[in-house]
This record gives structure tokens, sequence and C-alpha cells, in this order.
């Protein structure tokens, strides 16, 4: 038995091998991710697997083992995409703390002989989930973007127009907020009219954007105004500021929107979608987002695998006469998956649900009735709406 063991990173890769009786069977090397190089290894790698058995380890680097992974998987050989935690618990196993990238080429190399036998042999790299997965980490990352653009502009609005989030909504649906500040920007340019002009400048604006206008609101907005105190003047500046907060903002909404209607097109060519989509209370964007983060469900071994995946299984505790009872979620899977489906648990129960049709609502409702708090009663929901979920899919 002959194991590669890879140590991957941005832009190159360091590679050893050794054998099952600890010779070096290829000397340290770094492997550049690029096309020859791959071919060049993935050839040295068949000419050892004509005289033996030949296993390639590596750990799952975001998207950096990617290029190498898959140019292997297509050349015929036998890879496996290990977690690193797994690994950075096995290299523990020291007196001393040595971080090299040669050290972890061989430590690689050690585990995949050490636990040669349960090692998996990972799949090619699907395009359609490959996609949905890179869509949906710039997705998160404009979406916090998006958040720190909304704190920034609230943060600008108490110097300018202190109060007045209060008064006015802004979400995802409803931009009357911004909006708001893009137009007026500053109180000054409210209190320096009366009530009645700015009355109809607020009812000309309302049209304008398509909002409700109602008078007494705009009074209330008036009177806030007139009691506030400013902390920026009432400058080209100032207007400035308020301008590119708020184009900041809508920028970053209408990325987020784009990406998201992208991924959803790219999720309806697969046939999970509909699985999904056809349980009550599961809307388009989250089936989307859903899908993503978990990618091809038939990779898993069985529905406990997926539950792990996600970090919402409870690994039992036991030692000498002592069992564990009250044991916690790990959180060692997919974070984005398990804020998803928590999502998707807060949709079902507040879809209200006529009892007998959708088994994870009534799962839910038996587990609050036993006295699970919510949030407990919906992560529990979550192990079992992603246990049908599996047997729908591996069914189809």
């Amino acid at each position: 038995m002959i194991c590669f063991g890879i140590d991957v990173s941005k832009g190159k890769s360091t590679v050893t091998a050794i054998s099952s009786d600890g010779v070096l069977m290829y000397p340290i090397t770094q492997v550049e991710h690029n096309l020859n190089s791959m071919l060049e290894l993935a050839n040295y790698i068949k000419t050892l697997s004509q005289s033996d058995e030949v296993r390639v380890v590596c750990e799952s680097t975001d998207y950096y083992h990617w290029p190498l992974a898959n140019t292997l998987l297509q050349e015929g050989i036998w890879v496996s995409i290990l977690n690193p935690i797994v690994t950075s618990k096995f290299s523990k196993n020291s007196l001393r703390n040595v971080k090299t990238d040669k050290i972890d080429a061989r430590k690689i190399a050690t585990y995949g002989l050490m636990y040669w036998d349960s090692l998996q042999c990972s799949p090619q790299f699907g395009e359609i989930f490959d996609e949905l997965k890179t869509y949906s980490r710039q997705y998160y990352q404009y979406l916090a973007l998006r958040v720190k653009a909304r704190i920034n502009l609230i943060c600008i609005l108490d110097q300018v127009m202190p109060g007045i989030q209060n008064l006015l909504k802004e979400d995802h649906n409803n931009h009357k907020l911004s909006d708001f500040a893009d137009h007026f920007w500053h109180f000054d340019n409210i209190t320096k009219h009366r009530l009645s002009t700015f009355s109809r400048q607020y009812q000309e604006w309302c049209k304008k954007k398509g909002y409700i206008f109602r008078s007494s609101k705009a009074e209330t907005i008036y009177n806030l105004a007139k009691n506030s105190i400013p902390i920026l003047p009432c400058t080209p500046s100032t207007k400035v500021l308020v301008h590119e907060a708020v184009k900041s903002l809508h920028f970053q909404e209408e990325s987020s929107v784009l990406i998201l209607t992208h991924m959803s097109n790219l999720a309806k060519q697969l046939p999970e979608y509909s699985v999904i989509t056809d349980m009550p209370g599961i809307g388009d964007a989250l089936a989307t987002r859903f899908i993503a983060e978990i990618g091809d469900v038939r990779r898993f071994k069985n529905k406990h695998s997926l539950v792990a995946y996600a970090g919402i299984d409870a690994p039992p505790f036991q030692s000498g006469n002592y069992e564990g009872k009250n044991r916690h979620i790990s959180k060692k899977g997919n974070k984005y998956l398990r804020k998803t489906g928590y999502e998707i648990m807060r949709c079902i129960t507040s879809a209200n649900t006529d009892s007998g049709t959708n088994d994870v609502y009534d799962f839910i409702c038996r587990k609050r009735s036993e006295g699970f708090e919510y949030k407990k009663a919906c992560i529990a929901g979550l192990n079992k709406f992603l246990r049908v979920y599996y047997g729908k899919v591996m069914a189809l």
C-alpha cells in the first residue's frame, strides 16, 4: 500500500508518499497548481499503481484543493478528501508543536495508512453543485457587507436625523428609510419649511416612490426634526456622506439579490429542487440556499452522516458507570447549513400548517408539548427534516 499525502495551500501543494513499510516512495515536493504539474504527478501515481495499491489523501481547504483533486479524479486516481478537523486532531499526538507544509504532508500520508480501510473515495465535483457553493459563499459575503452598510447608514443618520430610524422601516422589501434619507438627508432641510410645506413635499415623495402617505406620519417626522439636535452641519460634505452611505447599501442589496437569482436558476435544474419546494412553508430563496449548502446529498453514506454534516448531532459521552444524558449539539458541521435549516424551521412553524399535513411541523409541536424550548424543538425538527429530505432525494 502506498499513500500520497498532500498538504494544499494557495497556488501550490506539498506532496509526499509513504508505503505501508514506512519507505518514502515520493520525495517531498512542491507541486504548482497548473495543468502540466498536476498531470505529471498523476502520471507518476499511475506508474506506481501498476505494482501496488495507491491512494491519495488531502485536506478540504476551502476551494484551493479543487483543481488538484478534480484533476486526479478525472485521471482515474483514487482520492480521499479529509475534514481538516480530523487531521488536526490526529497531528496533536506529538509533544512538540511543529507546523510546516512538509511535516503536514507526511502526517496526512501517515493518517491515510493508519485509517486505510475507513477512507472513502471522494466523487468528482458536480458542476452545478460547485457553482451553487461558490455563489452561496459570495451571497453570504455580500450579506455581511449589506449589514455593515446598513449599520453605517444608521450611524450617519444618528448625526443628521437622530431618531428617524424609529419612524421609518428599512428591510429587504422596504427601503423607505434609506430613500427618505437620500432625498431629505438632513433635518434642517425639513425645519426650514412650515409643516404644511413639508407635508406636501413628503406626499409628493411618497407618491413618486410608491409609499403610502399619512399626514400623521409627516407631522410626527416634522416634530421630531424640530426637537432634535443634529451633530453634523447641513453642508454639501454632509450631503455627500449620506448619499454615498445610501448608495452603498442599495448596491449591496442589489448584488445579493442578483446572486440569489442566479443561484435559483441553477438550483431549478436539479431534481432536489422540487423535493424541497413541495414541502409546506419553504420558498424559493430558502430552498436554493439549502441545496447550495448541502450539495449532492448522495455523497453521504446515510442520513446520520447528513445530520452530522449539519452539526446538529449530539455525540454520546460515556465513561465507566457514567453516561451523559443531557448532550448538546456538536456544531462541528456546516454553520451556513445550520443557519439556513433553522430559518426553514421558523418558516414551517409560522406557516400555521394544519395538523397531519406536515410531519416536521407535527414533530416540532409534539416536542413543544413535551416541554422543549422553541429553539430546541426547532433543532429537533431540523434533524427530522434532514432525514426526510435525505430519504426523498435518495428515492428519486
